[in-house]
């Protein structure tokens, strides 16, 4: 079973749990929906023994059968996506964003079935999240927000931003686009207390975080 600490938040409609994975310390995220068991798993990065431990741990946080309907994946590099072939061969839907589809296709031999674009929704049967497209890291990357009644939003940003800055870019150019869809589909778009759930290390907020923008635009990374 997973431990005790990789439940995080307890939220009126869902659970979310957290387990940090690999030599990379990737972060994998479950929801778990209370009043229907459905479950969605963002990043299955590596080591999935540890990731259905996880899943198992979750049993509890509903009153119905748990069942893993999809896993989500944040971008196409290789240590977010190790595991996700495991997962596809017990026939659960597997999403990403479209531009990063066929990397990601071609590196794990699975099929994406659902190619996400921004702005749009997925819906599991008491889980939605809505898919910002932030491009930079990668063509592809996405991050996908869970918007809580009465409560502050979580949004699971991958590799696109972190505590203290954006994630990494190999141009000028796509750094350019990476603050700039930070910037407009995140910043101005949440509350401070939006929580930041990165791909790799601890959650953040926008609150924290808001301050450092001119300074992130000015070092360029």
């Amino acid at each position: 079973m997973a431990p005790d600490n990789s439940l995080i938040y307890d939220l009126p409609a869902v659970t979310l749990r957290r387990i940090a994975v690999s030599d990379m310390s990737n972060n994998v995220y479950l929801l778990t929906a209370k009043k229907t068991g459905v479950q969605v798993l963002i990043d299955a990065a590596d080591d999935p023994a540890a990731i259905r431990s996880m899943v198992e741990a979750a049993i509890g946080d509903t009153p119905c059968s748990p069942r893993l309907e999809a896993v989500l994946t944040t971008h196409r590099h290789w240590d977010h996506i190790r595991a996700l072939a495991d997962f596809a061969a017990e026939g659960v839907e597997l999403a990403a964003g479209a531009p990063d589809a066929d990397s990601i296709e071609a590196e794990q031999s699975v099929t994406i079935n659902r190619r996400l674009e921004h702005g749009t929704t997925v819906s599991y049967d008491g889980i939605g999240l809505e898919v910002l497209h932030l491009r930079g890291h990668t063509p592809g990357s996405v991050a996908f927000v869970c918007r809580v009644e009465d409560g502050p939003t979580h949004i699971f940003s991958g590799d696109s931003l972190f505590p203290g800055g954006v994630g990494k870019t190999w141009s000028s150019e796509d750094f350019q686009q990476l603050i700039g869809d930070v910037e407009s589909r995140i910043f101005d778009q949440f509350d401070d207390d939006t929580i930041i759930h990165p791909g790799h290390g601890a959650p953040t907020t926008l609150g924290a975080e808001r301050p450092k923008l001119a300074e992130w635009r000015e070092r360029g990374w």
